[in-house]
């Protein structure tokens, strides 16, 4: 099979907004509560959270982690996570079904994301509280001291401000499985008085408001038209979802599913554009992709086991075992986020530690990175930059989820020094090893310096990295490719996800 690509330097699509690395964490299963805390764990530090997981968290360079939900916060009191931890309630948390013993809070965890060098994004309960709520979360986390809300943070032991840039205007305001769901209209009125209150507290604070909780709802896309047209002034961006599945086990289909994606983000951005021009606005809104991942192996059983256990703390739920084909599918739906990085500025894989996770942690044991880890840590430290539009030419397939599918997929980023590009590219095929030619222009001399592989094998689509096995599936040093006449030629293995750098004159 033979596979053709053109890149021009100048040929760009958009600058890259570092957090389209970003990530999501929720109070949910074990995601804190022996995820990333567990106090009484042999690597624990002073305040209860692993080191073993930070490092791998750490390792990512995430610029930004979405908390603390999700579902979690439609009826969530911020105040229960502040002040001593032998005062603070246990609640019940009705979206999980589950009890919330609120050992970590905001306090707790801003001091997690310092330490793990990430920027938080805050979310705010607008299923079951008010504006007043919201506006006085802000306070407490940002405003340095003199008011009542700040010196009750500073008499927790915060005494410098969190001063936190994003804040998510509540959840999924849209779903029937919402505690407090809206109609468009109620929410995006209360969106918008909400968004005056929170950007109040300093012209650098960005707002996130709820579009369709996924492109399968029966009001999508018309929910984004009449939320925005509530609201659009005062906000920055309008949040897309997304969870991936494959129960046929047809992986071609599976794949091709990137595609619909690339039409709900081409389809919302529309909705922007219409909602803009109707209202002569002069902002622009962008789109923040903060919850995305493979999730159904374990769906049904999950879903079986919280509609039926008795309200236990911190249980097991939504723990993907992620195979290789979701490492290659999660390979491609990060190259479409960069060519799509005109529109999409901020996206966060959900969820970190876990559950439907990257990194797997067991209660008082080991720690160790799932399959899609590595393709997300490859865009997350070389997909910074410029984002270049890449001309292919290649074979290609049709499958339900899609026609006319390109089994040669890529994308390239050139670095913000301009002295180096990475060139991320997927081979669909199932069994035939891609011959590859890509053209360069307009960068000089090129040379080769790393080429990484995973996969290679799908006979191996179902491997997946385990407690007992925790390196089954890596990355590997490719051999196969170089940088001949300008351009980058060789092979990429069937059934692979590549990372190929390059230094630039």
């Amino acid at each position: 099979m033979q596979g053709h690509a053109t890149i021009h330097r100048d040929f760009t699509i958009a600058s890259i907004d570092d957090r389209l690395y970003s990530a999501f964490i929720e109070h949910m299963g074990r995601a804190i509560y022996t995820g990333i805390y567990e106090p009484h764990h042999p690597t624990a530090n002073a305040d209860g959270f692993r080191k073993d997981v930070l490092e791998l968290v750490r390792d990512l360079k995430i610029p930004a982690i979405r908390y603390p939900g999700g579902n979690f916060v439609s009826a969530y009191k911020w105040e229960d996570g502040v002040g001593p931890k032998e005062d603070r309630p246990v609640r019940l948390d009705l979206a999980w079904r589950s009890k919330e013993t609120n050992q970590v809070g905001i306090n707790e965890f801003a001091r997690w994301a310092k330490d793990a060098d990430i920027e938080m994004m805050l979310a705010v309960n607008l299923g079951t509280r008010s504006i007043e709520d919201a506006r006085n979360f802000v306070e407490y986390c940002n405003f340095p001291s003199g008011t009542y809300w700040s010196d009750l943070r500073r008499s927790h032991g915060a005494e410098q401000p969190h001063d936190v840039k994003m804040w998510c205007l509540g959840n999924e305001m849209d779903g029937p499985w919402q505690t407090g769901q809206k109609t468009a209209r109620e929410y995006g009125h209360l969106a918008n008085e909400t968004a005056k209150a929170v950007r109040a507290f300093g012209k650098d604070i960005e707002t996130v408001v709820c579009g369709s909780s996924n492109d399968e709802m029966p009001t999508y896309p018309d929910w984004e038209r009449q939320v925005l047209e509530e609201c659009y002034e005062n906000v920055n961006y309008i949040s897309l979802h997304n969870y991936y599945g494959n129960n046929s086990r047809n992986s071609l289909n599976f794949f091709a599913k990137v595609e619909r994606t690339g039409r709900y983000i081409q389809s919302v951005a529309g909705a922007i554009d219409f909602v803009k021009a109707k209202k002569r606005a002069k902002n622009d809104v962008f789109i923040c992709f903060d919850e995305w991942n493979v999730w159904y192996h374990n769906r049904e059983q999950d879903s079986k086991n919280w509609s039926e256990w008795d309200w236990p703390e911190a249980p097991a739920l939504l723990e993907e075992d992620y195979n290789l084909e979701d490492a290659i599918f999660i390979g491609c739906l990060l190259n479409e986020f960069i060519r799509r990085s005109d529109r999409v500025k901020i996206a966060c894989i959900a969820q970190l530690v876990n559950v439907i996770a990257p990194i797997r942690a067991e209660k008082g044991g080991k720690a160790w990175a799932t399959s899609i880890y590595f393709p997300y840590q490859f865009a997350s430290l070389y997909g910074r930059g410029t984002a270049l539009n890449v001309a292919v030419d290649c074979p290609r397939y049709d499958e339900e989820a899609a026609q006319d599918v390109k089994y040669l997929d890529v994308s390239a980023v050139l670095a913000k020094d301009g002295r180096s590009m990475t060139i991320f590219a997927v081979n669909r095929s199932l069994d035939e090893t891609m011959s590859v030619d890509m053209a360069l222009h307009g960068f000089g001399n090129a040379r080769l310096i790393d080429h990484q592989v995973l996969g290679g094998n799908a006979n191996e689509a179902r491997v997946a990295n385990t407690s007992a096995d925790p390196n089954r599936i890596k990355p590997r040093k490719g051999e196969k490719l170089d940088v001949v006449d300008g351009a980058v030629k060789g092979e990429l293995p069937a059934f692979s996800y590549n990372m190929i750098r390059l230094a630039l004159d």
